[in-house]
């Protein structure tokens, strides 16, 4: 059981930790002289599938904020470095704006959330708050906006955060754990802030996700081939295992799969467990997926639920040990994939129902471990490029409420309050913190270009 403290000793807490780290001191970064980013990434390749490394350097070539994106290592080794208030909370590990989204909770509404764990690990509030705001820093630079209009997104984003927590803060546990946010109300906001033209893109994608699920990928990923569906190779983005695996028996690929998966359906609630019984196995493709997780293995796993109308997609994605576990802790869990499946249950509001983990043994007898999901469920993500200042200050703030929520289900939201504190200060200097690391992220986007340009990193920008 946890220790329960009386709400006056954890407000005191929150205050006690502003002497461990001012709200001042927030703003703090110098970098090391010894920081090497470039060396950090090129060193993550050693675990990635090699074919794949040129893919996702080229994917972080594209813009300041793409080498953000994948650059989660090299920002974990600056937080350590960072003050720290000592109040710890379920982290996202990555929180950047881009892996927020909105997707289908089990009771078919569009929900948003954050929506990457790849990275979840129990850490410092800060260096999560941090992350967002330095990306909302780095995309409007990327979207030509002006200092002054950065500086408000950011300040939305903090102060979205802050007084979420202080509001949460006031509330019954059991309310927090139900709270979430209805983003198909929250899209009305946006009208006001973004071109018509550019709102009426927007819109049209949001209807678009109710149409995002395992039907839509059968379509658009399989065709029919000797009367039998199969996934279209479209190499090396999707490869169907067979290919991957060329020298092993494809019966024996199979047998060994669905030996993973009956490990992987014991991970699931009962209910759920039944409905994936249902399901048989058709075919199994390797898909590359995101930026920075390109070259951890990813495969999706078509089954069908009999008659070959009811497709259900699947997607099993290697879960590798936190980029933050060297300067946070490591993971209670020693499977990666039920680290990243923890995270997830304790930090969104409402999960895929098939989120579940296993562990497989490859070709080379490498045992290495997933975590599994649908692979489309009504899932959006607000195109970043087509918002103006108030459209992304909007979002920001969104976004600054959602974390806030996920961290008080597992933190002390009174004393993250109590630290908080009720004027704007966090926010300014959480805003300052933003530029001088969006800064940064340019130096180290420079040295990683440099580093492709002089041959010591492949980068492939074609694909």
């Amino acid at each position: 059981m946890v220790e329960q403290l009386t709400r006056a000793d954890r407000m005191a807490l929150g205050k006690d930790a502003r002497t461990l780290a001012p709200l001042e001191s927030q703003a703090e970064f110098a970098p090391d002289r010894s920081r090497d980013p470039v060396g950090l990434l090129l060193g993550q390749a050693k675990s990635r599938v090699a074919e794949l490394v040129p893919v996702r350097h080229g994917r972080m070539l594209v813009s300041a904020f793409t080498f953000y994106r994948g650059a989660a290592l090299p920002m974990a080794a600056d937080l350590a470095t960072t003050p720290a208030s000592g109040l710890r909370v379920q982290l996202c590990g990555d929180a950047h704006l881009a892996n927020f989204g909105a997707f289908a909770s089990p009771e078919r509404r569009l929900v948003f959330d954050v929506n990457d764990f790849d990275e979840t690990v129990p850490g410092p509030f800060e260096w999560d708050v941090k992350r967002l705001a330095a990306s909302l820093a780095v995309a409007g630079r990327d979207n030509g906006f002006p200092l002054k209009a950065r500086r408000k997104i950011v300040l939305a984003a903090a102060e979205g955060y802050r007084t979420a927590m202080r509001g949460f803060a006031e509330q019954p546990l059991l309310d927090v754990w139900y709270a979430h946010l209805d983003i198909e109300q929250a899209i009305g906001d946006f009208r006001a802030q973004m071109k018509a033209k550019k709102f009426k893109a927007a819109k049209g994608l949001l209807a678009k996700a109710h149409t995002a699920d395992s039907t839509k990928a059968q379509r658009k990923l399989t065709t029919i081939a000797d009367g039998q569906r199969r996934i279209v190779s479209q190499p090396p983005m999707i490869m169907p295992i067979e290919e991957v695996f060329a020298s092993v028996q494809a019966d024996a690929i199979y047998q060994e799969i669905r030996t993973v998966l009956g490990k992987y359906r014991r991970t699931l609630q009962s209910d759920r467990r039944h409905l994936l019984e249902q399901f048989s196995l058709v075919q199994v493709a390797r898909k590359v997926v995101g930026v920075g997780s390109v070259g951890t293995r990813a495969w999706i796993l078509l089954l069908d639920g009999g008659d070959g109308t009811e497709p259900l997609f699947l997607q099993a994605k290697e879960a590798q040990p936190s980029v933050l576990a060297e300067y946070c802790g490591r993971s209670q869990y020693t499977n990666q994939g039920e680290r990243v499946v923890a995270g997830q249950h304790l930090m969104q509001a409402e999960s895929d129902i098939f989120l579940g983990w296993t562990r497989a043994t490859g070709p080379d007898k490498v045992d290495r471990d997933f975590y599994v999901r649908q692979l489309k469920d009504w899932k959006f993500s607000f195109p970043i490029e087509l918002m103006i200042p108030s459209g992304m200050a909007l979002y920001a703030g969104i976004c600054g409420w959602t974390l806030a929520r996920a961290h008080a289900r597992s933190g002390d939201r009174v004393a993250l309050a109590a630290y908080l504190g009720d004027s704007d200060r966090f926010d300014q200097v959480i805003a300052d913190f933003a530029e001088t690391y969006a800064d940064q992220n340019e130096r180290d986007y420079a040295a990683f270009q440099a580093a492709v340009k002089d041959g010591k990193a492949e980068a492939t920008t074609e694909i």
